[in-house]
């Protein structure tokens, strides 16, 4: 086996601080990498070593491989753990620190490469009749044949970046007029952003579910999958509220599911933690989308179901551990949450807010978890992913874990920006989302900017909220203001005290 002394984690905010104290329990160095805009994070700080590797910009320090290696070289690092996003399904890199001698915290560069282009990996999931969404099977850019294969496919479709990912080069085709325009769109998009613009066509599956698997595998063959999240309630084609388990999957389609994520992950040799994403149909019927060969940003609602540290799980893998456990042991406990928390302003299409967080206090209590990166006074960076933190509950089933996430929410004071709190206490309370009757266009359905907004006070009502006001003003030291009124969708959510700085 592979014993890692020393582990750095080439990633920052929440997840590097929670790579870290993983590794800290497990009784690894840690060495953390910053660039200067980050100089006074709280992952920094915890790091027993951290090292500036460039300029605030991503493509200046966080995506500087050769750096980051070099601080490797320095330090004595033997274990580079890349979290997600920036470099952590980067097959280059993580080659080319296979090739310096030090371990890779996650899955092989050849099954990154295999999984990261969308058409390789249908390619390589055929032999396992793995169901698929009706398309092509490979790139095209020739328009006039393209729009024949759509035709035949039926409307509506989608256009997909094949390197794509995060709602990038994807585009949504109702009818033959529009298909050129959007797939020159797509191709454009694509080359912008992964500089690749190889698109192919799927049918676009109307009302789908996102379900993901979480799978787990070491590299002596064994893999097992750690059951599902739903991962439907997104806006841009990215998630903001997860759970785990599904509240719509039965135990036979659970497994069914799960065997054909273990499937995808044999079907390219995988070691370490990653996950399978299906979309789910009004009838059940799933489809394989993408396998992300990574740790996902929602995997603590994993955790917190099965009872497993993903991290030190990976950590051992990547040390050559077997895993300790096979399927029959591994079962689902109770129920989890996770809103993602984000300087977004949801009345405003939620577009980034960044500032300061005035105040910033985070909730605590029974079945409350809470991974961030950041504590009051601090800045929000405008260089980087504007999520704050991920709020996680816990409960015996999904009532209980529904009910303590609209208490957390209701205790997490964030003032000086706009959040997603609101908009998460809002869905929380949501019918649709109460029965589970619910699919990826829940904010197209049932969420407008005027949701959150507060309702206009009455005559009386104004007259107290005026004469208060007068009051304060009067006083030498400030005093919370008293909130006048809320619509009926966030009644009793606390967004816009929270926002305000009102209790």
């Amino acid at each position: 086996m592979k014993k890692i002394s020393k582990l750095l984690v080439a990633n920052r905010g929440e997840i590097a601080l929670r790579v870290l104290r993983s590794a800290k329990e497990m009784g690894i160095a840690t060495v953390a990498i910053y660039s200067e805009a980050d100089r006074n994070a709280l992952h920094v700080r915890y790091a027993d070593e951290a090292v500036c590797v460039g300029p605030p910009a991503s493509k200046d320090s966080y995506l500087r491989g050769d750096k980051i290696l070099e601080v490797c070289r320095e330090l004595g690092v033997d274990a580079i753990h890349p979290g997600y996003g920036f470099l952590s399904e980067n097959a280059g890199f993580a080659r080319a620190v296979r090739e310096a001698g030090l371990i890779f915290v996650g899955p092989s560069p050849e099954a990154m490469e295999m999984m990261g282009d969308k058409l390789s990996a249908k390619q390589a999931v055929k032999a396992y009749n793995i169901p698929l969404v009706p398309g092509t099977d490979e790139a095209i850019s020739d328009v006039p044949a393209a729009k024949l294969i759509a035709e035949e496919v039926g409307f509506p479709i989608l256009i997909k970046a094949s390197a794509g990912g995060g709602g990038k080069g994807m585009r949504i085709v109702n009818n033959t007029d529009e298909f050129e325009e959007q797939m020159q769109l797509a191709i454009n998009e694509a080359v912008s952003a992964f500089g690749d613009g190889a698109v192919f066509i799927e049918k676009f599956v109307t009302g789908p579910r996102h379900i993901e698997i979480q799978v787990l595998g070491d590299e002596h063959g064994n893999i097992v999958h750690l059951f599902e999240r739903e991962c439907s309630i997104q806006r841009r084609h990215q998630k903001v509220i997860e759970e785990a388990p599904s509240s719509v999957l039965t135990p036979a389609l659970r497994a069914e599911m799960g065997r054909c994520a273990v499937d995808v992950a044999r079907a390219c040799n995988y070691a370490g933690a990653g996950t399978v994403e299906f979309l789910l149909d009004d009838k059940h019927n799933f489809y394989f989308l993408e396998m992300n060969t990574r740790l996902q940003v929602e995997h603590p609602v994993t955790e917190q179901i099965t009872g497993l540290d993903l991290v030190k799980e990976q950590i051992k893998v990547a040390q050559g551990e077997p895993l300790a456990f096979s399927q029959e042991d591994l079962a689902i406990t109770g129920h989890a949450i996770e809103v993602r928390v984000y300087a977004e302003d949801p009345q405003n299409n939620f577009l980034p807010d960044i500032g300061t967080l005035t105040t910033y206090v985070r909730p605590q209590g029974p079945g409350v978890r809470v991974d961030d990166g950041f504590e009051q006074g601090m800045d929000i960076p405008i260089y980087y992913d504007p999520m704050i933190a991920k709020l996680v509950t816990f409960g015996a089933n999904r009532a209980e874990a529904i009910a303590r996430m609209l208490r957390a929410i209701e205790e997490y004071q964030i003032t000086g920006i706009e959040t997603t709190l609101g908009f998460g206490a809002y869905v929380l309370r949501h019918p649709a989302f109460v029965s589970g009757n619910f699919d990826t266009n829940f904010i197209k359905d049932h969420f407008t900017p005027t949701t959150l907004a507060p309702t206009a006070p009455d005559e009386a009502t104004a007259k107290i909220a005026a004469a208060l006001g007068a009051l304060l003003l009067s006083e030498k030291k400030p005093k919370a203001a008293v909130a006048t009124g809320e619509s009926a969708g966030t009644e009793g959510s606390g967004w816009r005290r929270n926002r305000l700085g009102v209790r």
